[in-house]
């Protein structure tokens, strides 16, 4: 019988609770990504994230959104409302009479007035243009109402399209569990129908303002220009038209910039919120390595799309110069020459005024709202009308390493006879002015050595789990696997901790994804050897029936089937957690109640399974029965924690006969 060391210290039995399970399969974070679904239990975000790095299988860039059909699809949205068209064009004509008769009256304030020596017709010139910023003013609010008249049916459509799908992707869903796809919790659908549909009517409501903005805008001052005297308009019109020329010229290439840099933007937000929620898991699979060059990449992608962007923003800047500023300096140099061709100095002033008060301000709306909303409408209405891309787009996988032989990789850490863990002195606690949940603690456990750990709520079991798996640091004492000290810090490869424990926790993280994916995840790359092709379907099927899950993977419809992780119940989840634990090379596994889900015989089949797998075993009993399969128990019992066989644990430690006594054997009937 394997022989484990006696447990000398205490362990703190008060209120430290237990950490939240975290390991080399999963995560019980709380709040799992972009499609979390619980306390880690289902998702698409830390535990795929460790996933994705493992198997180089990151995400695409999102490409651009379908721009077939959308510039008719729009025409088509406002040709069938043609009175609010009018309506809108009706209004609008009101409030471009305040532009009109901002520049009109005051040159005529200016010659007919104060310039002829008569304050009277001055002041009600003046008066006049007053009385049009009253009635512009009065336009602009009814334009307001029939703008809403536009995007509110706009945002009605999105949401019908985006309720209608969302119905049609959940009754597809039902009855196939194992390709519902990346969005089963439908939370994407929650996104589409809130956040995505608000953008789409911003966005909507903001271009048709600054569009039909500049249109009126424009007609107000040109007719404005005319009536005060025709040559103005052969200084102002053309550096007008050049400007506006460029603009509609880059444009679209602006747009598609603008674009590019608003999905590299959410791509590197996705990448790195993924990366800080699974930074247990990443540590756990050693990924780093990987997922920081996935960020990387991300954050360059990003760096160059809003490169390309600045670059193009010299175009918009050009435009601005012709179109708004130029003619403002057109106007100074060319007065005298202007004044000498029976231009009035009023008319001068009133010129000024249309292009600094009016159109200036105009063409800067524009030309910024079609830049920046118009790129955010085109890609937040492609998405609602074709949908965000699938997973199965993205970047194709590299091969996946051979899971190393177990025997190989335990022999290799440290020698024969090298225990797998051992704890010298251990002692941990959540926080400095914290009672200790663990005080110092000596355990060892030889390399084919099986331990089951007992002890009520918060006496430190699962942060015994997390110690030994490495991802907990002890605020004192050391900790080591196959006679190598297990703290990330102290290796120079944190990857060579995946090759030597595998974690199990209760809350085992399943992701979107296939079962191969799901199953392979765990296995950590062999030193710096290039990648190895993936593990045969004989073996995946030979862990799933190794730990009693073989109907559950002929159900999803084998290797290649595509795992719904909300259609599993939390007992399926951790039978796939065991199988992929069971996949690893890893000699140790330590189950932090693992099989809690199950009924005692499926639990029991596991056990044994990672019993004849080879190696050590480390299980965080759930019922007692794990306990009385073990070589050794360890019972967390504060100061009288004790470690020994069963029979001797029923002479010593009263907390486990009273957890013996408490418990029935199942029924065989």
């Amino acid at each position: 019988m394997a022989e484990i060391n006696g447990v000398s210290g205490t362990t703190g039995s008060g209120e430290a609770a237990e950490a939240p399970g975290t390991g080399a399969t999963g995560t019980e974070a709380p709040g799992t990504g972009a499609t979390g679904t619980g306390a880690g239990q289902a998702g698409t975000g830390p535990g795929k994230a460790c996933a994705q790095a493992r198997a180089g299988r990151h995400r695409a860039p999102a490409p651009a959104p379908a721009r077939r059909g959308l510039a008719r699809a729009g025409l088509r949205f406002l040709l069938r409302r043609p009175r609010v068209l009018v309506a809108l064009a009706g209004w609008s004509v009101l409030e471009a009479a305040h532009t009109f008769a901002l520049g009109f009256a005051l040159a005529r304030a200016l010659d007919d007035g104060f310039l002829a020596g008569r304050p009277g017709p001055g002041l009600a010139w003046l008066s006049a243009a007053a009385c049009g910023l009253l009635v512009g003013a009065w336009g602009t609010a009814r334009v307001y109402r029939q703008v809403a008249a536009l995007t509110e049916p706009l945002r009605d459509e999105l949401v019908r399209r985006v309720v209608g799908r969302g119905l049609y992707d959940a009754v597809a869903a039902v009855g196939a569990p194992g390709d519902a796809g990346e969005d089963a919790s439908g939370t994407g659908a929650v996104s589409r129908l809130t956040h995505q549909v608000e953008i789409a009517r911003d966005s909507f409501a903001g271009l048709v303002m600054v569009s039909r903005s500049f249109v009126f805008t424009l007609a107000g001052a040109v007719l404005g220009l005319f009536a005060l005297a025709p040559l103005l308009l052969v200084v102002v019109v053309p550096p007008l038209a050049a400007g506006l020329a460029v603009f509609a010229g880059t444009l679209r290439a602006l747009a598609r910039r603008q674009r590019d840099f608003l999905v590299a933007d959410e791509e590197l937000a996705h990448e790195v919120g993924t990366a800080v929620r699974a930074l247990r898991d990443v540590t756990a699979c050693g990924a780093q390595a990987a997922v920081r060059g996935s960020v990387e990449q991300r954050v360059t992608a990003e760096r160059r799309a809003a490169d390309a962007l600045a670059r193009w923003g010299v175009a918009r800047a050009l435009a601005l110069g012709l179109g708004g500023r130029l003619p403002v300096v057109l106007l100074l140099v060319l007065a005298p020459w202007l004044l000498r061709h029976e231009v009035s100095a009023g008319a001068l002033a009133g010129a000024l005024t249309y292009l600094t008060q009016a159109l200036l301000p105009a063409l800067q709306s524009l030309v910024h709202g079609l830049g920046g909303a118009g790129a955010r409408l085109a890609v937040v209405i492609g998405r609602l009308r074709e949908g965000a891309p699938r997973e199965g787009a993205a970047t194709p996988a590299p091969p996946l390493p051979l899971p190393l032989p177990r025997e190989a990789t335990a022999s290799g850490q440290g020698g024969p006879g090298v225990p797998a863990l051992e704890l010298r002195g251990v002692t941990f606690a959540y926080g400095p002015a914290a009672a200790p949940v663990l005080s110092g603690l000596d355990l060892t456990v030889p390399a084919d050595g099986r331990l089951a750990v007992v002890g009520p709520s918060g006496a430190g079991k699962s942060t015994l789990a997390l110690l030994a798996a490495g991802l907990l640091r002890p605020s004192a004492g050391e900790i080591r696997l196959y006679g190598a000290p297990v703290v990330p810090e102290q290796r120079p490869d944190p990857r060579g901790l995946a090759g030597r424990r595998v974690l199990i926790p209760q809350e085992s993280y399943v992701f979107t994804g296939t079962v191969r994916e799901n199953l392979c995840c765990g296995l950590p790359h062999p030193g710096n050897a290039l990648p190895r092709t993936p593990p045969p379907d004989s073996a995946l099927l030979g862990a799933f029936e190794a730990v009693g899950a073989g109907a559950l993977l002929r159900r999803l419809g084998g290797p290649a089937a595509v795992v719904d992780p909300v259609a599993l119940s939390a007992g399926e989840r951790q039978q796939l957690a065991l199988a992929r634990a069971y996949l690893s090379p890893a000699p140790l596994a330590v189950l932090d109640e693992a099989g809690s889900r199950l009924d005692p015989a499926a639990e029991e089949l596991a056990e044994s399974a990672f019993a004849r797998r080879g190696g050590a075993l480390v299980v965080i009993a759930h019922r007692i029965s794990s306990a009385l399969r073990a070589d050794r128990v360890l019972v967390l019992d504060g100061p009288r924690t004790r470690c020994g066989t069963h029979a001797e644990l029923l002479e010593c430690s009263p907390l486990y006969r009273d957890l013996v006594a408490g418990w029935a054997p199942p029924s065989r009937v």
